[in-house]
């Protein structure tokens, strides 16, 4: 049996996950996920009672009861490399023992749904409604340092996006994946399926011109063109696509569902989306 090296998985002295600092005992099953960590409080003040409240970083977590249910509120913060920090230490927080630092024998599965905002690229995507990542694109990279990356991505999916888009070598190489289907049933069955971008970043990565000029400005319209069968790229994010895959990857169920709060095609947004995300968070709280 391998044991983890501590410059592997590093383990606080107070026996915590070193990023989350959050002990086993503190994490249900049951993971609702935001980038904001003020989001974290917004979520927990629908619960009938709390169990912990811990702040590091950009991470913030509170586990307590819903509705008869125990589930955990997590900021992951912004972007996919905060995805791959906060999915590997969720993990070992249930499959690792964190006293001999083996793998456990009996295997415990996570489920796991992100609640986010996201700009809408096709005008059945309006502001204020809800589009659930049944499939997510990785710009991000994150997938391909790890083994299995093609056993659980859409490999066609990936080749005719590159081609039609033409994409730049330079990038990182794109990559498909489903979210849980069961998971997306379960949350999303009223709302719309889509296919989601997760970007490397906010600005020149989702084609935003501020000050500097794009080194591929047409992509955009490159994407919002883009058909495979009937499916379209539906909005973009920043963590769809590494939170499915890595799930997919350890055996976790893990998806994603935004309120689309920009029209990128007709250049409107909305700031003021609280009540927006408000709703969807409720929803998502009874049915998971």
């Amino acid at each position: 049996m391998r044991v983890i090296p501590d410059s592997e998985l590093i383990i606080n002295n107070d026996g915590s996950a070193f990023h989350l600092h959050i002990k086993p005992e503190q994490l249900s099953d049951k993971i609702i996920m935001m980038g904001d960590p003020d989001r974290v409080s917004l979520t927990a003040s629908f619960f009938d009672s709390i169990e912990c409240d811990v702040a590091s970083r950009e991470f913030h977590t509170i586990t307590g009861t819903y509705k008869g249910k125990r589930i955990t509120a997590l900021s992951h913060g912004i972007g996919p490399d905060n995805i791959d920090i906060v999915i590997t230490e969720l993990d070992a927080l249930v499959n690792v023992d964190f006293e001999t630092r083996e793998v456990k024998k009996d295997f415990k599965q996570l489920t796991m749904v992100r609640v986010g905002t996201s700009g809408g690229l096709q005008p059945y995507c309006p502001i204020g409604s809800y589009v659930v990542a049944a499939k997510s694109i990785g710009f991000d990279g994150v997938l391909n340092y790890y083994e299995g990356r093609n056993r659980v991505t859409l490999l066609d999916f990936e080749d005719a996006f590159k081609k039609h888009v033409d994409w730049n070598p330079q990038h990182c190489a794109p990559y498909v994946v489903k979210a849980d289907e069961g998971l997306v049933e379960q949350i999303g069955y009223d709302m719309i399926k889509g296919v989601t971008i997760s970007a490397i970043g906010f600005y020149g990565p989702q084609g935003r011109y501020v000050r500097m000029p794009l080194a591929n400005p047409d992509l955009n319209g490159k994407i919002e063109t883009f058909k495979y069968g009937e499916e379209m790229i539906t909005n973009y994010e920043m963590e769809s696509a590494p939170l499915a895959g890595l799930g997919k990857l350890m055996g976790h169920r893990a998806m994603t569902v935004c309120t689309i709060i920009a029209n990128r095609l007709a250049g409107e947004s909305n700031a003021n989306y609280k009540g927006s995300i408000e709703d969807l968070m409720k929803k998502v709280l009874d049915r998971v």
